[in-house]
């Protein structure tokens, strides 16, 4: 499959999973929920993703990504109708459990082939151009959900958001074959534990400054619907505020191979923490959409360098034939950490207001930065 009709899928895929995460938030004020409940029901897009993320890589490292993108996007389809067909809180825990999942699946298995396309002076066009397509994404998929809300209620948004990923099932149901990523060498190094992966120091603290990064564009993802509702925005102006992140991701990413070949990848990687720490500092004084949309345009071009150049980190330091298993480590130390903080952060909300939540996130990404600086600018791959 060329590498255009796998990102055309990933912007499919990538879309309706930002839309379910405004159509959750949402949709659970709309039935009474606590902030502490939508906590525990935004951490539930972690859980299973946190135990089989690692799994799905090797996976994609031994099989060949295929199948595993077929079903990750046949299970959002399928997550997405769950709320339409029942409405109650019950099937939005079920959903989110699901469209979670099934979005790891189809994702870690799409970043192995888009690594492995091309040789490796493609790489960062390839990582910059998926990186554009999740942010057109982030930007579309809110948008969508945010005005569907408004025009057709939360229950039937849900169904016809989960239009999008069945152009995804379609396009590899048809196609004879996506991609392998690398095979390992040798048995011996198959029955490597997976510890061997955090045994490398340098990549070790680029996945845990990788974890941190990714935690604060979630607690954005689910945060601002809340405090946006929490002022008296409308859905549509929450869509759009949400959308504005996308949009400066998008931006910045255009421009990012020139940025990580003038100043290096973790030179890009810390300055983008620390642009987005200033950024979630500002939105507790902020109640306009203009304002709001305003500073996550700000947000959206710190963060928005930071996910294609982690997943370049990643990808290059990780032992030859174990891609995926890195890529795989890395979703499963994000997601660990995201089924702790919304939960954490759900009940400091719920007991200090949301201002400290937002200052809290500034602190992690800072210490972020900070760590990945200990890596220095040692880029070389671990054998």
């Amino acid at each position: 499959m060329p590498i255009g009709t796998v990102l055309m899928i990933v912007l499919f895929n990538m879309s309706s999973f930002r839309a379910s995460k405004v159509l959750v938030s949402l949709y659970a004020i709309e039935l009474g929920a606590s902030q502490f409940t939508i906590g525990v029901m935004i951490a539930m897009y972690s859980l299973l993703p946190a135990l089989l993320a690692l799994q799905v890589g090797k996976l994609a490292d031994r099989l060949g990504s295929r199948t595993p993108m077929l079903i990750g996007s046949a299970g959002v389809t399928l997550g997405l109708l769950l709320p339409w067909a029942f409405q109650s809180m019950t099937a939005l825990y079920a959903s989110a459990a699901l469209i979670g999942v099934s979005h790891m699946m189809f994702n870690v298995s799409a970043q192995n082939v888009v690594g492995a396309a091309g040789g490796v002076e493609d790489r960062t066009r390839n990582f910059s151009n998926y990186a554009l397509i999740m942010a057109v994404g982030s930007f579309l998929g809110p948008l969508a959900g945010g005005i569907s809300i408004d025009y057709f209620g939360h229950a039937r948004s849900y169904l016809y958001v989960a239009a999008f990923p069945l152009v995804p099932v379609v396009a590899l149901a048809l196609s004879g074959r996506v991609g392998r990523g690398r095979r390992v060498k040798s048995e011996e190094e198959q029955a490597v534990l997976s510890t061997g992966i955090l045994s490398n120091p340098v990549l070790r603290r680029t996945l845990i400054a990788s974890a941190m990064a990714v935690t604060a564009q979630d607690l954005f993802q689910f945060y601002m619907p809340i405090y946006g509702h929490s002022v008296g925005l409308s859905a549509s102006a929450i869509g759009v505020v949400l959308g504005m992140f996308g949009i400066a991701a998008f931006i910045v990413r255009i421009w990012l191979p020139r940025l990580v070949k003038r100043w290096g990848p973790e030179t890009v990687f810390n300055t983008s923490l620390f642009v987005a720490a200033a950024s979630f500092v500002m939105f507790p004084f902020f109640d306009s959409a203009i304002t709001l949309g305003a500073v996550a345009l700000v947000l959206g071009l710190g963060m928005g360098c930071a996910q294609p150049v982690t997943l370049m980190l990643v990808y290059g330091r990780a032992p030859e034939g174990r891609s995926g298993e890195a890529l795989g480590m890395r979703v499963t130390i994000n997601q660990f950490t995201h089924i702790a903080v919304p939960i954490l952060f759900g009940t400091l909300g719920s007991v200090f207001g949301i201002a400290p939540v937002f200052w809290i996130n500034s602190l992690i990404l800072v210490g972020g930065g900070l760590l990945q600086r200990g890596a220095g600018s040692k880029t070389e791959k671990p054998q």
